[in-house]
């Protein structure tokens, strides 16, 4: 047996010898970027292959970017693609809406030419101008088909004046010009910003973080250089570790600007240049560092098991983007009131604010968390005219669902865990051991071992239901009680909403079940009287009115006057308030200092 099972291994080894001797070498890639046209917004690039085997190869451009859940088709934005091999041109033609195929039977060389259009100014899309480039990777570069695993090096020659590239991505030979990424999963989720912009840095957790400010601003460096590393030692200390060597913020300062996307190792920040001089401004900064840094862990590597490996082709579905944005949210002001950077009393009145928003919303009461979750492809990055009457925002439900879920693991536990140990738990458990994201079931059990108790009825109300969050219940662990300052009121209410140009009032928006909703008035109307009265101001149209009052509204609609009878409805939104319960428990208040980090 033991010199039968001696050849068994010599044959293997010699035929595992030969099979690797015969394996196609990995072909080398490398990008030249360049900006001819960079007042235009073009961006030139030049990209080679050597070490080519197949007789065709196909060259894609996904068709997102992950993190953000719409199909883009960044490839509407290419043009001029030729195809050479020692210089001569070559057969190559596209052979559906983002790949081209190119003949490369005898060629073990190629050079591809083409050119992409970047003028969309977000945190996910590619924008140049003559003052700067963001490269948003995912957007610009081609890849082969079958070689996502293949490294590449970008060699970027920069637009006239333009000194700096700030990007993740690891620079070659000191040469901040030249940078290389191990795989493609790493180049597309490593934006770049070249330009003049303002860096500056510092050290937090142990991580070398830098900060590129793009469009000046009346940002102060040493506050910030204080502050932001309190919120990422707070994130640190959730998890345990942080995972990166060098993190770098893309922060673009604009007249009015926002919103995030987070990456592996960077983020790329939205701001208002002329916002951080108030403390709202600069609290809103820095919750917005605080949502996107935390993503680090939450989603980048602690994530879904539908996202990732990526798909670039196509959508990416999940229904856990309630626990992959919602839980960030939440975290972003929990983090930043941990850090001290919160008072307890200005925290709870945002979230006080945060559950008005969600009961207000029609919305909330159509779509469950899960639904947002997996209908994000189609719903949440496309709204319409309707969309707040049937549609509700996995960041905000989620963020509440994660509030509720923190308190009743600190009560049940009489405050020894928290929703951080969850997050902890399962960072080590998905991530670090079994190196693969979470299935739905398995984060519910990450939940319930802390909760020490089942969660198939909380789920069933509140991830896969709509039902209303029980907040007397939640705030009541913590000696909380929570009050609607609207109750008892009798205003009425139309239910639309409006915009108001030259002075005309156009109906933008109509809330289901309102009055406008019931009798009839549409979004596009042009409101031109009530009770026969001329009206040019939205403020007016029901003023002195009671809920039950009768109205005639006057609407012009595709050209044609229409009056129509519409009966005042009492208006049915809240405002919450939250306020500490009198006579708190010992446990209560141990809940809240836990919670709250008194």
């Amino acid at each position: 047996m033991k010199k039968f099972l001696s050849l068994v291994y010599t044959f293997l080894t010699l035929n595992l010898m030969s099979i690797t001797a015969n394996a196609a070498p990995a072909a080398r890639i490398s990008y030249t970027v360049t900006f001819p046209e960079a007042q235009a917004h073009y961006v030139d690039i030049e990209m080679k292959l050597s070490g080519l085997t197949q007789k065709t190869t196909n060259l894609k451009m996904p068709v997102w970017t992950p993190g953000s859940y719409l199909v883009r088709e960044f490839a509407k934005n290419v043009e001029g693609f030729t195809a050479w091999n020692n210089g001569k041109a070559i057969d190559a033609g596209k052979v559906n809406k983002n790949t081209w195929r190119i003949n490369t039977t005898g060629i073990s060389e190629l050079t591809v030419k083409y050119r992409v259009y970047a003028n969309e100014i977000s945190v996910r899309t590619a924008f140049i101008d003559a003052s700067h480039a963001f490269l948003s990777t995912s957007g610009l570069f081609l890849y082969p088909q079958g070689m996502l695993d293949q490294a590449s090096t970008i060699k970027i020659v920069p637009y006239k004046g333009w000194t700096t590239v700030s990007t993740s991505l690891n620079p070659v030979g000191g040469d901040q010009f030249t940078v290389t990424a191990p795989n493609y999963d790493i180049l597309f989720d490593s934006p770049i910003e070249v330009g003049t912009q303002d860096v500056f840095g510092f050290k937090a957790a142990g991580v070398n973080y830098e900060v590129a400010m793009y469009g000046g601003g009346n940002y102060d460096k040493e506050r910030l250089k204080a502050d932001m590393p309190k919120v990422i030692e707070q994130h640190t200390k959730i998890f345990g570790e942080n995972p990166n060597k060098r993190y770098v913020f893309i922060v673009h300062n604009f007249l009015r600007g926002g919103g995030g996307l987070e990456h592996l190792s960077s983020t790329v920040l939205g701001a208002s240049r002329d916002g951080y001089g108030t403390e709202r401004g600069y609290l809103g900064f820095l919750e917005l560092v605080s949502h996107e840094h935390f993503h680090l862990w939450n989603v980048k590597r602690l994530r879904p098991i539908a996202l990732g490996p990526f798909d670039y082709e196509n959508e990416n579905y999940t229904t856990n983007l309630w626990i992959a944005e919602g839980f960030t949210a939440y975290y972003e002001a929990k983090a930043m009131r941990h850090a001290g950077l919160l008072p307890a009393d200005g925290y709870v009145n945002t979230l006080a604010g945060s559950l008005s928003n969600h009961d207000n919303q029609p919305g909330s009461k159509i779509q469950s968390a899960a639904e947002s979750s997996f209908d994000a492809w189609i719903k949440f990055y496309r709204p319409n005219e309707n969309s707040n009457n049937s549609t509700i925002s996995y960041y905000g439900k989620g963020a509440i669902i994660a509030y509720m879920l923190d308190l009743e693991i600190i009560n049940s536990s009489n405050a020894k865990y928290s929703l951080d140990d969850v997050m902890k738990h399962m960072y080590n458990e998905y991530y670090k051991v079994k190196k693969r994201g979470y299935t739905d079931a398995e984060f519910k059990l990450g939940l319930e071992k802390f909760a020490g108790k089942k969660l198939d009825d909380f789920y069933k109300k509140y991830v896969t239901g709509v039902e209303f969050p029980d907040n007397e219940t939640y705030l009541g662990y913590a000696g909380y009680k929570v009050s609607d300052e609207l109750a008892g009121s009798n205003t009425p209410s139309l239910g639309i909403a409006t915009s108001n140009a030259g002075n005309r009032i156009i109906v933008t928006a109509v809330s289901r079940n309102s009055s406008a909703w019931v009798d009839g008035i549409n979004v596009n109307d042009e409101i031109t009287a009530v009770d026969g009265n001329p009206v040019t101001d939205p403020a007016n149209l029901i003023v002195n009115k009671n809920a039950g009052d009768k109205i005639n509204v006057t609407v012009i609609r595709d050209g044609k006057q229409l009056v129509l009878p519409v009966t005042l409805l009492k208006s049915t939104r809240v405002k919450y308030k939250i306020e500490q319960a009198d006579n708190a428990t010992d446990k209560q208040l141990a809940v809240r200092k836990k919670w709250l980090n008194l």
